[in-house]
C-alpha cells in the first residue's frame, strides 16, 4: 500500500465520530493479536515436526556426539 492510500486511509478515519475511531482501532489490535497468535502457533507446529523429522534426530546426534567432550570442560554450572 503506497503513502497515498495511507493518508486517505487516515483523512476518512479522522472524519469517523470518536468513539467508531476507537472502535476501528480496538478491531484492528484484535485482528494483528490474532494473526501474531496463529503465527507463533504455526512456527510452533513446525518446529515440533522437525523435531520429530528422522533426518533431523539424526544430524542433531551426530551434533551432539562432536561437541560432547565439551561437557567435559567444567563449565556445567555456569
Amino acid at each position: 500500500m503506497n503513502v497515498t492510500s495511507l493518508s486517505q486511509i487516515e483523512k476518512n478515519v479522522s472524519n469517523l465520530p470518536r468513539d467508531e475511531q476507537l472502535l476501528l482501532v480496538e478491531r484492528i489490535i484484535h485482528r494483528l493479536r490474532k494473526r501474531n497468535i496463529e503465527e507463533e502457533s504455526d512456527i510452533e507446529s513446525q518446529l515440533a515436526m522437525m523435531a520429530s523429522d528422522p533426518f533431523v534426530q539424526k544430524e542433531l546426534g551426530k551434533i551432539n556426539e562432536e561437541f560432547a567432550s565439551t561437557e567435559l570442560d567444567g563449565l556445567e554450572n555456569y
